[in-house]
């Protein structure tokens, strides 16, 4: 290793327009006996890589990668990698890392917002404020609701706790069942057990990774099996649901109503229909932002970097 290689360097691209400079500055207070440096070019993140030991960025492609000599980690700040090489960062012998555990209690916030929206029609108070219309209307109660929560990961997990105290009931879906989940009931991604949820289920939300058992999870079927009295809310990925099946449950009044932090395509064109519906409250992927995300990623890096040190096991290992 070169003398001058730093010990962490932290790529160029940050998130939810928060300066990359505050991750490096968060590092650099829990890691004082560590040189952490903050690539600010393409040619610097070159050639400040080749003799890095770690690296915590966003994204990392093949042609960055093969400028790496003594990776050892790639500490990736989002929680989803698969937009990551990771053939070849496995066949280099490079850990990988995710950031899962940094969304949760901002995206549980952001999605029993929505819930609580929907519950009390505020979109409905909205609408009438900015006509200046003084008229009543009726509104729901979400206590006695049942909610079904696909995903029972950090975020999902997130949700669960922020329903409790509202009086609901709470269905987990998740690929293991047998290991259970912080809801009243769980079950499995078969067709039986998913339909015979969503046919009881008031609020559906998602928050499950995006693979092949969830693309397209949420189709013209499903919206069949849902009570026309039922709201979704995604905060997974967009191709989760079928786009065109989802305007058409809003079109007929199959559901009741969706809230979306996630589309397909996105963004989301100017002239798409789901802009159109009074129901259809978006939000343009902004379900992660926190003031809290980077002091949240730091700690896990910093602990990593520590356990990498004593041949420890990795916080949030995926490779």
């Amino acid at each position: 290793m070169t003398r001058d290689a730093p010990d962490v360097l932290v790529l160029r691209k940050g998130t939810h327009g928060v300066p990359v400079a505050e991750f490096a500055d968060e590092l650099r207070e829990r890691l004082p006996d560590r040189d952490v440096r903050h690539a600010r070019t393409p040619s610097e993140e070159r050639e400040l890589l080749t003799h890095a030991p770690v690296v915590a960025g966003m994204e990392l492609d093949e042609d960055l990668l093969a400028h790496a000599e003594d990776l050892r980690l790639f500490a990736c700040a989002y929680a989803g990698t698969g937009h990551l090489p990771m053939d070849a960062l496995e066949d280099r012998g490079v850990a990988v890392t995710n950031a899962s555990g940094v969304h949760g209690p901002n995206i549980g916030e952001h999605v029993v917002g929505n819930v609580l929206v929907f519950a009390r029609r505020l979109h409905e108070g909205w609408r009438r404020q900015r006509k200046r219309e003084w008229r009543h209307f009726r509104s729901h109660e979400l206590q006695g609701s049942t909610v079904t929560v696909v995903g029972l990961g950090a975020i999902g997990q997130s949700v669960v706790e922020r329903l409790e105290g509202f009086g609901v009931e709470t269905i987990g879906v998740r690929y293991t069942p047998e290991k259970g989940g912080p809801t009243d009931e769980v079950v499995g991604f078969g067709e039986e057990d998913l339909h015979g949820v969503l046919a009881r289920t008031d609020y559906l939300i998602l928050a499950c990774p995006l693979t092949e058992t969830t693309r397209g999870l949420i189709g013209s079927d499903e919206f069949e099996t849902l009570p026309p009295d039922s709201v979704l809310v995604n905060v997974a990925r967009g191709q989760v649901v079928e786009t065109d099946a989802l305007v058409s449950a809003l079109r007929r009044g199959h559901i009741r109503g969706a809230a979306l932090d996630v589309t397909d395509p996105e963004p989301l064109p100017e002239n798409h229909p789901l802009w159109n519906f009074e129901n259809c409250l978006v939000t343009p992927h902004c379900s992660g932002h926190t003031p809290d995300y980077y002091s949240r990623l730091a700690d896990i890096v910093a602990e990593n970097v520590r356990r990498l040190d004593d041949d420890e096991e990795l916080e949030n290992r995926v490779v």
